[in-house]
């Protein structure tokens, strides 16, 4: 099975010059903590999710309207090819400690998104990998990191 199968095709997006007050609001409407970040063309920039809008205020002591979107993505954003394998798009959410992932086209346009729920509920329907290499992925997604330190 391939990830175009189960992917959200209308995932909500924004814009790098978005501020995070109305990135959080339309996280809120469409339910949803992950939003990716792109460009006029469609390419994916970044993510955001809601946590980084948090720590982004917190850390920064600003209003969520007063920080856009490019300074508080993530920047290094896994990527999965519609056309991959549910299996790969697992190994990728193992590798980048992430629960989604944005799908792209060969040109790296937006295409969707798909998530660990997408691909739980495939495996539910039968349609999706066996539960060992779903267990798998999460141990991966969910093992401890290393505390950040604090610049200088």
């Amino acid at each position: 099975m391939h990830i175009k199968q189960i992917m959200t095709t209308k995932a909500a997006t924004c814009r790098p010059e978005s501020d995070l007050a109305s990135v959080a609001k339309l996280m809120w409407d469409n339910d949803c903590g992950f939003v990716p970040v792109v460009a006029a063309d469609g390419k994916v920039l970044g993510v955001l999710t809601d946590r980084d809008i948090c720590i982004a205020s917190a850390t920064r002591r600003l209003l969520p309207e007063q920080i856009t979107a490019i300074d508080a993505m993530t920047r290094a954003v896994q990527t999965c090819l519609a056309d991959a394998s549910i299996e790969s798009a697992l190994d990728a959410m193992k590798q980048a400690r992430v629960r989604r992932l944005p799908v792209v086209g060969a040109d790296g346009t937006l295409k969707g998104v798909v998530s660990m729920n997408d691909i739980v509920m495939a495996a539910d329907k039968r349609q999706g990998p066996d539960a060992g290499a779903i267990v798998s992925a999460l141990a991966g997604i969910c093992a401890h990191r290393p505390a950040r330190t604090a610049a200088a």
